[in-house]
C-alpha cells in the first residue's frame, strides 16, 4: 500500500497579520519557523519517497524546514503552480476582519470555503479544484499506483479540493472542512481505493 500525507504550510507572516495571501508570495513568520520540529517529529519514522509542492515561498520554506528536520534533503521535489493557494483576487493582501465588516461575515465566509463562490476577481474552490485535481491525478496519483510514498506540501484551498476529490466530499458539505496551519492528513492508497488514517 502506498501512503499519501498532506500537509499545509506553516504559518505563514500574512497567516500572523489576518491577511488574505492567496498568490501573494509570503514568507513563513517566525512562529511557523519554529513550528517545524513539532510537525517534523510527526512524519519522523515514515517513509516518504517523493514531494509535491507549489512554487509560493510559504509553500517551498515548510518543505525545505520539513525534509531538512527529517534528514532528507535529497529527496525528488516537484514544484508546480496547480498546487497554489486559490487567487483572492481584489481581496488579498486585505485584513479579514475589515472585508468582514464590509461585507459581511456570510458573504467571506462563501467566498472562502463554498464550492461555487469566487471572490472578486478571484477563483472559486471549483476553480482551485479543476487546476489541482487534475494535475494530482496525472502526476501524483500515479506515483501512489507504483507504489511511491508521496508528501504533498501546498495551500489551504489547493489541499481542501484535493481531500473533497479523496474523501469524494459533496459540494454543499466542502464548506466545513478546515486544514490548520501545519495540519497533516495521511491516506492509504490501494487498488485505486484511499483510506484515511489521520
Amino acid at each position: 500500500m502506498a501512503k499519501l500525507i498532506l500537509l499545509r504550510h506553516l504559518k505563514s507572516q500574512w497567516n500572523l497579520e489576518n491577511k488574505f495571501s492567496g498568490w501573494t508570495d509570503v514568507p513563513l513568520s517566525k512562529e511557523g519557523i519554529e513550528s517545524a520540529k513539532n510537525i517534523s517529529d510527526k512524519l519522523s519514522g515514515v517513509k516518504i519517497d517523493k514531494v509535491y509542492t507549489s512554487p509560493l515561498i510559504r509553500n517551498r520554506e515548510t518543505t525545505s524546514l520539513i525534509l531538512e528536520n527529517l534528514g532528507k534533503k535529497d529527496l525528488s521535489i516537484v514544484v508546480d503552480k496547480a498546487l497554489d493557494e486559490r487567487n483572492y483576487g481584489r481581496l488579498q493582501g486585505l485584513n479579514k476582519d475589515e472585508v468582514k465588516k464590509q461585507y459581511g461575515e456570510e458573504q467571506v465566509k462563501l467566498w472562502r470555503r463554498s464550492w461555487e463562490e469566487a471572490p472578486p476577481e478571484g477563483e472559486s474552490l471549483k476553480d482551485v479544484y479543476e487546476r489541482a485535481v487534475s494535475f494530482f491525478k496525472e502526476h501524483i496519483e500515479k506515483d501512489l499506483k507504483s507504489g511511491k510514498n508521496i508528501l504533498v506540501v501546498a495551500s489551504h484551498n489547493s489541499l481542501r479540493a484535493l481531500v473533497k476529490y479523496i474523501e469524494n466530499i459533496p459540494d454543499e458539505k466542502i464548506i466545513n472542512l478546515e486544514i490548520t496551519y501545519g495540519g497533516l492528513l495521511e491516506y492509504e492508497f490501494g487498488n485505486g481505493i484511499y483510506k484515511k488514517l489521520t
